[in-house]
């Protein structure tokens, strides 16, 4: 028989309680990169409608594009990554795939992934009746250029049906590794710490 709680309310856990949970958390945190790369091949059953590619292939042209870049692998799978909240929730999908890279990134790769939407719509905004500089708001923080970049160089060029993307089997070594990282750490987050992007891509 599987061990439970004492509780039927938190504030009632005792102490054994919580560590109980702890240990039995221990095996479902350790699967984070495979629930993480079963969503993104999820993305290949499906696309918003319209585009010549799927969400996956669009997914694994930004990542190919910045691995070809030289970026590091922060880069690379942030990249890859950026768009893994679309199923979910399409109308924040930057904020919801910065959410599930954050723990293990760079500070930096989390911004840009977190941001990149409103970027994004300096390509397209005004043909909604957008402010397509929107982006301007952030004009004086310091990953503005870095965020441009992202989104000119990976970004919005990953919607090519003739370009040859790396296979997944060419990036899961990468999201394992980056996602078997000790949530949070200092020396992985490097807050206020800026590398910017390979090469010093030019700003867009």
């Amino acid at each position: 028989m599987s061990q439970t709680v004492s509780f039927t309310a938190m504030k009632d856990g005792t102490k054994e309680d919580y560590e109980l949970l702890e240990k039995l958390e221990k095996p479902f945190l350790a699967l984070t990169a495979d629930r993480v790369l079963e969503e993104l091949r999820r993305a290949g059953d499906a696309t918003l409608e319209g585009y010549k590619i799927t969400r996956l292939e669009h997914g694994l042209q930004s990542g190919t594009r910045a691995l070809r870049d030289g970026a590091d692998i922060d880069w690379v799978v942030g990249a890859l990554l950026h768009d893994v909240g679309d199923g979910l929730a399409p109308q924040n999908h930057d904020k919801m795939s910065a959410e599930v890279i954050r723990p293990f990134v760079r500070w930096e790769v989390a911004w840009t992934v977190e941001h990149h939407g409103i970027f994004q719509t300096l390509y397209f905004g005004h043909h909604y009746g957008w402010d397509r500089n929107a982006r301007d708001r952030y004009r004086d923080h310091p990953l503005f250029d870095t965020c441009a970049a992202f989104c000119e160089h990976w970004d919005q060029s990953s919607f090519d049906p003739g370009y040859v993307s790396e296979p997944m089997e060419t990036f899961e070594p990468m999201v394992r590794e980056v996602f078997s990282r000790k949530a949070y750490d200092p020396t992985v987050i490097r807050e206020n710490e800026i590398t910017g992007l390979p090469g010093q891509l030019a700003r867009a």
